[in-house]
Formats: C-alpha cells, sequence, structure tokens
C-alpha cells in the first residue's frame, strides 16, 4: 500500500525548514516541540552542536504551575523562555516550528518570547 504516515510528512516538513534556518552563536536556533503534554523549547548553536538554553514544562518551578501543552501553557513558557534565554546572554534568535503551522499554540508561544524580550 502507498500510504504516507503523518509522522513522515511532519519529518518531511522538518527536513524542509531546517534546510533553511540555522542558528549560530549570535542567533541561536529556537527550537520549540508540543507533544500532547508537554512543551519543550531550546536554543541551539548549531555551528557546534550545543544547547545555549533549555526550558520545558517538565522543568521543577513550571511544573508547580500545572502547565499544559496548550494556548495558556504555550504563553506562560515562552516569558519563561525568554527570561532564561536572556540571563544565558541570548538577544536575538532564529525560530524554528518543527514541522507544526505557524498558528495557535505556536504562535502564542513566539508572540510570548518576543513580549519577553527575544528578537527574531
Amino acid at each position: 500500500m502507498n500510504t504516507i504516515r503523518k509522522a513522515d510528512l511532519l519529518q518531511k516538513r522538518r527536513w524542509r525548514i531546517r534546510k533553511k534556518v540555522t542558528g549560530t552563536a549570535a542567533r541561536p536556533r529556537l527550537a520549540v516541540k508540543f507533544s500532547t503534554k508537554h512543551i519543550y523549547a531550546q536554543a541551539i548553536n548549531d555551528e557546534t552542536g550545543t544547547t545555549v538554553a533549555f526550558l520545558g514544562t517538565l522543568d521543577a518551578e513550571l511544573r508547580k504551575q500545572k502547565l499544559a501543552a496548550n494556548l495558556a501553557g504555550a504563553k506562560a513558557l515562552g516569558e519563561a523562555f525568554a527570561a532564561k534565554a536572556k540571563a544565558a546572554g541570548i538577544e536575538s534568535v532564529v525560530f524554528d516550528r518543527s514541522g507544526a503551522r505557524y498558528h495557535g499554540k505556536v504562535k502564542a508561544f513566539a508572540d510570548a518570547a518576543r513580549a519577553g524580550g527575544l528578537v527574531f
């Protein structure tokens, strides 16, 4: 059977985005991933292959807030990630939406990170 699975299509979108989006030391790549229960965000320097800053809803401080992978959780994590990135010395980033459409939770996360002071 020649059916294409959703996971395969998602991976193709990730590869298509990653061809164009690359993080550097001056502008790391802000990769955001939404699972069914949690949200993960990290700033990645692709030149050295290192993670500069990471934050997820499983973090000890954010776990107390019981954030879910919804609009409210995306806004809260976006603001918290912007604060953590600023503390790590990151001013501007390149946004990597990891194959997800730029609307809803992804857009809410990006807008909250911009409101927190990140430039992208």
